[in-house]
């Protein structure tokens, strides 16, 4: 068999292994070794190669990054059972019910905020389609348009920090997950609003597919009858007046960063807007309306929460894994104070997030043990040379990756193709020049559309779980078609103004990924007997390079191989 056949043969078996139904951890490994074995006994991958491996499965297991992923998830499966949603969506959909798409509006402001409190997209759809679901339904919104909607907007935690897909992305390309956040931020927040534009055009264009709730079922009002909105719109200009003011007195004379000032002016207002709120529950002034009280008393813990967790990794006081472990901290009071917190709680929530992580440590380890192996057999140069030889240069190239990614989503979830089409993509990505953070963010708002894709969308299956029987499947597919195409158009955008995610950031983003040349360069001095067969040679040329200044010196030259490639956290 010759060489250059064995990496396009070796990718197709691994599709094969996954179309299959083969588990994805399990294929990624069993395909590596396979293949390793077969590259070796022919002669074209050096024995030497899988020395590496251990050491891998070691660096793995070091990553601190990767300790973001329990955190989150632990996070997110206690405050789905807390009754944070259906406290906000109670509220806020009281507060837009008078006007047509009020409570899709209310969906959609809901997912984003337990977006960035929970990271977690089955939590976000299930709890929204149990509670939101069956009232849309019951004042005759159309059954697609409310389907589509909490299934997207269930969908915004893959994008909005803290998503676990960016700090898989984080990890595989080398980057920071502060960075990764920090870029992601705007772009999530547009995709809100495009969502929010399609709500309201559906209101112009097919008033009754959203009605507004009638009179009867708006029961937050005034004894005299009033919504209370003037008191909740006199306290927020308050409490942004009083932010406002801190910013230009505290920071006036500094040249502190913007999203710094940002998140402290928020916590001024937010803070004024909830002790204005308990000191009228305390002395019963009356002062706020009903409506004003309870919107501050159901949506400050969320915010505090985001801001323990998103505010102190932006302002530079924890990192990712800290933030995640106080947001972890932070969601267990909630549920404490709510009185929801209790042994049988604790102990479910702790059990999926260990199912969930110790999955995604199995997949890491396999797409190691494949990514070894592929290596090996010059898997790399393959696929370098087949994006070579695309038209177009850069633009021609991010064509391509999202054309590849989009499809790929129709049959791979978003680990899989983070753990193993990411990895294949960053050498190019970064032999072009492209800011591999801007390259993470486009491919995590593009590898959100694997949870919309009918018919294999994980969020579409999540609501059809929980969706009335009087929902058909056909109508949640129906539904979730517009916000794919709304996805692929932000896509589009990331594409068309890099500074959606470019602007936040301080400085140039690490490029931790060097291409083969680079790393054949610097490999230490290899013996003959390491060097054997075709594949091994073309790997392990280059004698007599030393190691980058200021690395540690390693034996191995199959582990300096990987380290180099930034495969190693």
């Amino acid at each position: 068999m010759s060489p250059e056949f064995m990496a396009p043969l070796m990718f197709a078996s691994l599709i094969l292994f996954l179309l299959i139904g083969y588990p994805v951890a399990f294929s990624l490994s069993a395909v590596g070794l396979l293949f390793a074995v077969i590259a070796i006994e022919l002669g074209f991958m050096p024995a030497a190669l899988l020395q590496a491996l251990p050491q891998q499965v070691f660096d793995i297991m070091r990553n601190d990054t990767l300790l973001a992923i329990p955190f989150f998830t632990f996070m997110g499966l206690i405050l789905e059972r807390s009754g944070m949603a259906e406290d906000m969506l109670e509220t806020i959909g009281q507060l837009f019910g008078r006007i047509r798409g009020g409570l899709a509006y209310a969906v959609i402001f809901v997912g984003a905020l337990l977006a960035a409190t929970t990271g977690v997209v089955a939590a976000s759809v299930i709890s929204m389609g149990l509670i939101s679901l069956p009232i849309m339904m019951r004042y005759g919104y159309d059954a697609r348009v409310a389907s589509g909607v909490i299934a997207a907007s269930g969908t915004l935690a893959q994008i909005v920090p803290p998503s676990l897909v960016l700090i898989v992305l984080a990890d595989q390309l080398g980057t920071s997950v502060g960075d990764m956040y920090a870029g992601a931020l705007v772009p999530g927040l547009t995709l809100v609003l495009l969502y929010v534009l399609y709500v309201f055009i559906v209101t112009v264009v097919r008033p009754n597919a959203a009605p507004a709730l009638p009179p009867e079922a708006r029961t937050l009002r005034e004894d005299n009858g009033s919504s209370g909105t003037p008191s909740l719109l006199a306290l927020l200009a308050v409490s942004i007046v009083a932010g406002v003011a801190y910013d230009q007195f505290h920071y006036a004379a500094t040249d502190r960063p913007m999203d710094e000032r940002i998140i402290v002016s928020a916590l001024i207002g937010i803070a004024i807007a909830f002790g204005a709120a308990v000191v009228n529950r305390i002395t019963k002034m009356g002062l706020l309306s009903r409506a004003a009280e309870r919107v501050v008393f159901v949506m400050v813990p969320p915010l505090m929460l985001i801001f323990l967790v998103l505010g102190t990794i932006f302002l530079g006081v924890a990192t990712p894994t800290e933030g995640g472990a106080m947001g972890a901290a932070g969601a267990i009071i909630l549920a404490m104070i709510k009185g929801k917190l209790n042994l049988d709680l604790t102990r479910q929530a702790m059990n999926s997030t260990l199912k969930l992580t110790t999955f995604v440590v199995f997949i890491l380890i396999g797409a190691r043990v494949f990514r070894i192996a592929f290596i090996g057999v010059d898997g790399d140069a393959w696929v370098e040379h087949l994006f070579d030889s695309l038209p177009g240069g850069v633009v021609g190239f991010l064509v391509v990756v999202n054309i590849l990614v989009f499809v790929l989503a129709f049959f791979l979830d978003f680990f899989e193709i983070a753990f193993i089409i990411v990895p294949l993509l960053a050498p190019i990505a970064a032999k072009l020049g492209i800011d591999l953070v801007w390259f993470g963010v486009m491919l995590g708002v593009n590898m959100q559309t694997s949870f919309m894709h009918p018919p294999f969308g994980f969020a579409l299956f999540y609501l059809r779980s929980v969706a009335p029987k009087s929902i058909k499947t056909t109508d949640i597919y129906w539904g979730a078609i517009p916000f794919v195409i709304i996805q692929i158009l932000m896509v589009a955008l990331v594409i068309s103004f890099p500074k959606l995610v470019t602007h936040a950031l301080h400085g140039p983003a690490a490029e931790s990924t060097q291409s083969t040349e680079e790393i054949l360069q610097s490999l230490p001095q290899d013996t003959p007997e390491q060097t054997e067969g075709d594949g091994g040679a073309a790997l392990m040329e280059g004698s007599g390079a030393t190691l980058p200044a200021g690395a540690e010196p390693e034996p191995d030259p199959a582990a300096a191989l990987l380290e180099e490639a930034g495969k190693s956290p």
